[in-house]
């Protein structure tokens, strides 16, 4: 949208809210959906500091910090995604839809601003931020059945069903502690079905599959993106207090392979073509992602704790060690299995867009060995076992090029590869 056109919106006090067309041409993520997501890396770089904090600290339980970084990361994840679809559906960009969207970005901070204490058990905040979230989009929903007569009954479901999860979660405040976690479960139930049980019966939302993937591609790089600035902070860390060393160059280079890897990896899938072709894979396919962002943001975690971990080793006999909990193998997986789980998740995901081939074995098995690799720290050593992370990960991005350079040659004749 040129910045004129944005202009003469803006003067536009309030525009119908009626589905728009899922065929749009040159349909790209707008202005404010960018804000969106600039104001949810704060919360995801809160959720990865504080999986840091309880994978190194030896006060803090690693059970409880995974359970809460999952937790936390599923109320980040759902209410961005929540957002995406209805926007893609029913973006207006009048004054009403931008001050409800200024709204849920004021519910993104005050969640980001919860995610500590959250960690720690205490979901208060990071509630009130959720629901500030969702009285706007429920308010959205409102707007969408007012407007658009074939929709309603679609838009009005959607708003019924956030309301009563909402006071769910409210509710869930109220309960003894013993039950939180039994209660999260309930209400991610309801959550997840909220989409199957809204679409069910009437006209589906007319959301756009090119404007979907690319909304979920900008979270991929947002994610991938808090890996580098993580990474960097540690190294950067690392080699104001000590130097540079040997340990810190072969993080931050197995660190950069890995993400640039992983990003080459997911940047393959043709994700439009495949909505626009099959359409009832969205929710796998939608829901999928929760595990792929997570799992990357977790990664970012992963290489702080190794390039934290030389200086913890240098430091046998002192009492700096004592602060340092994880042996090489644990520090080896923190990577290992991260990039492990998005590398399965990325073949689920191209899997769904392409018929079944030799690429869904290369990527279980490249998964497979990525995890070996980061357990047999403690046999080859740290930095080998980083380096062959790496290593795996090119290698796999390597067998995509010479597949699609046989594809453009004509030596194959099926579906494009999903190496």
């Amino acid at each position: 949208m040129t910045a004129a056109a944005m202009d003469n919106t803006a003067r536009v006090w309030k525009r119908s809210m009626v589905g728009r067309d899922p065929a749009e041409e040159h349909r790209a993520s707008t202005p404010l959906e960018l804000l969106f997501d600039l104001c949810f890396v704060v919360a995801v770089s809160q959720a990865a500091e504080s999986l840091h904090r309880g994978l190194v600290d030896p006060a803090v339980s690693v059970h409880h910090s995974l359970i809460g970084y999952f937790t936390v990361f599923f109320a980040i994840w759902w209410a961005w995604m929540n957002f995406t679809w209805f926007a893609s559906a029913y973006d207006t960009d009048d004054i009403p839809y931008r001050l409800l969207t200024f709204l849920q970005i004021s519910g993104v901070l005050v969640l980001a601003a919860g995610v500590a204490r959250a960690f720690n058990g205490d979901f208060a905040v990071i509630t009130f931020g959720y629901v500030i979230m969702r009285v706007a989009m429920t308010a959205q929903w409102l707007r969408a059945a007012a407007s658009h007569h074939e929709g309603r009954a679609t838009a009005q479901r959607y708003a019924l069903a956030l309301v009563l999860t909402q006071i769910g979660w409210l509710g869930r405040l109220l309960l003894p502690d013993s039950t939180a976690y039994y209660t999260f479960v309930i209400l991610v139930v309801l959550e997840v079905l909220t989409p199957y049980f809204s679409e069910r019966k009437s006209r589906s939302t007319s959301w756009h599959p090119d404007h979907i993937a690319e909304r979920y591609g900008l979270f991929t790089i947002i994610v991938l993106g808090e890996c580098i600035l993580r990474a960097f902070e540690a190294i950067n860390e690392g080699i104001t207090n000590d130097g540079v060393s040997a340990h810190l160059l072969v993080v931050a280079g197995s660190g950069l392979v890995i993400v640039f890897g992983l990003w080459w990896n997911y940047f393959r899938i043709p994700a439009g073509e495949m909505l626009k072709d099959n359409p009832s894979r969205s929710f796998l396919w939608g829901y999928a992602h929760y595990f792929l962002f997570a799992s990357i943001a977790a990664l970012g975690a992963g290489i702080t704790v190794a390039a934290e971990s030389g200086a913890a080793h240098d430091a046998v006999g002192h009492e700096a060690v004592t602060a340092f909990r994880l042996s090489d193998t644990g520090v080896g997986l923190v990577i290992g299995i991260p990039v492990g789980v998005a590398l399965l998740l990325m073949t689920l995901v191209r899997a769904l867009a392409f018929a079944r081939r030799r690429a869904d074995v290369i990527g279980c098995a490249a998964a497979a060995l990525v995890v070996l690799a980061g357990a047999s720290a403690n046999a080859i050593g740290l930095e080998a076992s980083l380096v062959s992370i790496a290593a795996i990960i090119a290698a796999k991005v390597a067998i995509g090029i010479v597949d699609t350079a046989d594809e453009k040659l004509g030596h194959t004749t099926d579906a494009p590869s999903s190496a």
